[in-house]
């Protein structure tokens, strides 16, 4: 295969790692958020959070020893499954 077909294949895949990620995170937010409703749930809502941002911090620090570009394009991904899972909330929500 071509040397430039390679890499954007290889970024889209970063692109679609970042997106899993940015869903497992923003879900779980979802989920989080949820918390907030019970009470005596301290422990599990601080320690959600903790993981969450291990989580995404750890992905973010590994792929940008890659490069700039992937670290663009994991980041990317985050943003778009932000707008799919703020959208789909909101029709959960309306």
């Amino acid at each position: 295969m071509d040397g430039q077909r390679v890499t954007v294949l290889i970024l889209a895949l970063f692109l679609g790692g970042g997106a899993a990620v940015g869903a497992l995170y923003f879900g779980s937010l979802w989920w989080t958020t949820r918390l907030f409703e019970q009470a005596g749930r301290l422990r599990t809502l601080l320690a959600s959070m903790v993981v969450r941002f291990a989580v995404l911090g750890g992905v973010l620090v590994a792929v940008s020893l890659e490069g700039a570009m992937p670290l663009l394009a994991t980041a990317l991904g985050v943003l778009l499954a932000r707008a799919a899972v703020l959208r789909r909330v909101r029709m959960a929500v309306a």
